[in-house]
C-alpha cells in the first residue's frame, strides 16, 4: 500500500500520561499534512486541539486506560468530550464484569454512551490481552447489539497487544455494521499494512510519524 493510503487508516495517537502541548501540536500538524483519519488524545488536550486545528477530527478515551469508572463518570467524560469538539470517542470497557458474567452490564454501557454521543463515532476498547476466545466473541455480539460502530482491541497500556488472529476471530463474530481497530504493539510498516490488509479500519498507533513521514 502507497503511504497516503495508510494514512487514511491511522488515528495518529499520544496518550502519554507525560506529553506536553508542543509533542501534542507536532502530532496534529503531521495529522493534517499527510492525511490521518484522527488524532487520538487526551481528553484534557481536545478542547486546544480543537481551537488550533479547525479542521481536524479529534479521537479521545473514556474510562482510559482501565475502563472500572463507573457507568455514569464514563457517559459523562464522553459527553464533556463531545462539547469540547471530540468526533470520536474510545472507550474502555469494565473488564470485571465480563469476567463476572455481567454481559448486560457491559453491553448497557456501552449503549448508554452510544446515547450520550449522537453523530459521534463511538469506539469499545475490549483489551484483548486479558480475554479468553469465548469471552471474545460473546464481546462481538455485545458490541454489536449496543449499537458502537468500533470493536478495537487495546488500549496499548495491557501486557499485550493487537494480534491478526484476534481480527480474524471478530470478523467472523461481529456483526456487519461494526469495524475494527487494531492498537497496542503496532511498531512496524509491515505490520500496519498486515492489520489493514486484515479487514481493519483504523489502526491506533503512536509511531506513524516515524513509520511514514
Amino acid at each position: 500500500m502507497e503511504k497516503h493510503e495508510i494514512w487514511k487508516h491511522i488515528d495518529h495517537t499520544l496518550l502519554r500520561a507525560a506529553a506536553a502541548w508542543d509533542e501534542v501540536r507536532r502530532l496534529c500538524a503531521e495529522a493534517l499534512e499527510y492525511g490521518a483519519a484522527s488524532v487520538c488524545v487526551a481528553p484534557s488536550f481536545v478542547a486546544p486541539v480543537r481551537a488550533a486545528f479547525g479542521g481536524l477530527r479529534i479521537c479521545t478515551v473514556a474510562g482510559f486506560p482501565l475502563g472500572y469508572a463507573t457507568r455514569r463518570c464514563k457517559v459523562e467524560e464522553a459527553r464533556e468530550a463531545a462539547s469540547l469538539g471530540a468526533d470520536e470517542i474510545d472507550m474502555v470497557i469494565n473488564l470485571g464484569d465480563v469476567k463476572s458474567g455481567k454481559l448486560d452490564a457491559v453491553r448497557e454501557e456501552i449503549a448508554a454512551l452510544r446515547e450520550a454521543l449522537p453523530g459521534r463515532i463511538l469506539k469499545v476498547i475490549v483489551e484483548t490481552c486479558y480475554l479468553e476466545e469465548a469471552e471474545k466473541i460473546a464481546l462481538c455480539g455485545v458490541v454489536t447489539e449496543a449499537g458502537a460502530d468500533y470493536i478495537k482491541t487495546s488500549t496499548g497500556f495491557g501486557p499485550a497487544g493487537a494480534t491478526l488472529e484476534d481480527v480474524a476471530l471478530f470478523k467472523r463474530h461481529l456483526g456487519p455494521s461494526v469495524k475494527i481497530k487494531a492498537a497496542g504493539g503496532i511498531s512496524t510498516l509491515e505490520e500496519i499494512t498486515a492489520f489493514i490488509e486484515a479487514g481493519c479500519a483504523r489502526i491506533g498507533t503512536s509511531r506513524a510519524g516515524k513509520l511514514l513521514v
